[in-house]
């Protein structure tokens, strides 16, 4: 399943039954996707059926919401390496790769990072662990983010005390850096632990 296989609308429509199940727990009906999109119920029907025929959604008959997310794998795309350490430039140079689409939290783009380093540790994230990420230009306190500091690219805490912005590494033996800029360029969504 590729979503370069979906037409704008299509993906319109799959973005919107994410978010809705996402944010009230059950999926949104045929009548809810047609207000939303101002379509009738038929022509939405279609686009269901096709979501359906792609294999990002499945539906059981007769139920009003049965609408189901496909929880099947997804492909994003892998775009290098991040420091869970010293900061350093991540690699560019995309590569798809294959993860469950349980990782894929709402709509929105997500692609996936390597790690290097052991600052993460006490979180979980170890060296050569791949991380997916949700692209996003802000964050919220506490929130595990991708920075861009002056000295590169790195997988830290964002923390924000009294409007002081600071990135918290996970692990005790190292100290928060105080960047003089910052870029955010995603937040952690999930982790696909490596063999190594």
């Amino acid at each position: 399943m590729k979503f370069s296989s979906l037409t704008p609308k299509q993906k319109k429509v799959l973005d919107f039954v994410y978010s809705f199940t996402d944010k009230h727990g059950y999926s949104p009906s045929l009548n809810e996707i047609a207000q939303k999109f101002n379509k009738s119920t038929p022509t939405i029907h279609q686009y269901i059926e096709t979501l359906k025929e792609k294999g990002f959604l499945r539906k059981e008959s007769n139920i009003s919401r049965g609408i189901k997310l496909n929880p099947a794998e997804t492909e994003i795309l892998l775009l290098g390496y991040i420091a869970a350490g010293k900061p350093i430039e991540p690699l560019e140079n995309p590569e798809p790769i294959k993860i469950s689409r349980n990782l894929i939290k709402g709509a929105g783009n997500y692609y996936g990072l390597r790690v290097r380093g052991d600052s993460m540790i006490d979180e979980g994230i170890l060296n050569n662990d791949l991380v997916v990420i949700k692209h996003q230009l802000t964050a919220e306190n506490g929130e595990t983010i991708v920075a861009i500091t002056e000295n590169g690219a790195t997988l830290k805490v964002f923390r924000k005390r009294n409007s002081r912005i600071y990135l918290e590494p996970r692990n005790k033996k190292l100290k928060n850096i105080y960047p003089k800029k910052l870029e955010i360029r995603g937040k952690f969504v999930g982790l696909i632990r490596s063999n190594n």
